[in-house]
């Protein structure tokens, strides 16, 4: 355990208690297709293993219960994501708190950086706001295509201006 924390970028513990072989199964494979991995362990080793990697910033708030560790090794938020969502869906998981770059954080920062879009989602976002007005304009053209293939004039005539009278020109002054 202590090459998992010399490894991570950062580990969060959560509660596990009550929670069966076939769900714990699937949180572990949706924290492997996010870079991490959920090990269940004695606090105690787990502990020692931290102090020998020099993994600082654990403390007893974070081992209450039946703890399962999740080592994250990347800098993507994606890991956080799936078990925050885990834990929504599965009550009995409890996300107890954790060390991100060597800073402890509690539940509700881990909750925010889970509530993070993923790059591929942003960028998604990004491109659906570029396009949008593209994709207007496109709509535009087509319809004016359309109208013109159809007969109609492109643009309609002015109508027409009432007449005006003519100005006759002043009489000169006697």
């Amino acid at each position: 355990m202590v090459d998992k924390f010399a490894k991570s970028k950062s580990v969060v513990f959560a509660e596990y208690k009550g929670i069966g072989v076939h769900p714990m199964s699937d949180l572990r494979r949706r924290l492997r297709k996010a870079n991490a991995e959920c090990k269940v362990g004695k606090k105690t080793l787990m502990k020692l293993a931290a102090e020998e990697a020099k993994f600082k910033g654990l403390n007893d708030d974070m081992m209450k219960g039946t703890v399962a560790a999740t080592f994250v090794y990347s800098d993507d938020f994606g890991a956080f994501k799936a078990l925050y969502m885990f834990s929504k869906e599965n009550e009995k998981l409890k996300i107890l708190g954790g060390v991100i770059g060597g800073k402890v954080v509690g539940f509700d920062e881990i909750k925010q950086l889970a509530l993070v879009p993923t790059r591929e989602e942003s960028l998604a976002k990004m491109l659906g706001s570029l396009m949008s007005p593209l994709s207007g304009f496109v709509r535009l053209l087509d319809a004016l295509k359309k109208k013109l293939e159809a007969g109609a004039p492109a643009v309609p005539a002015a109508p027409a201006a009432a007449p005006v009278a003519p100005v006759s020109p002043a009489p000169a002054a006697a």
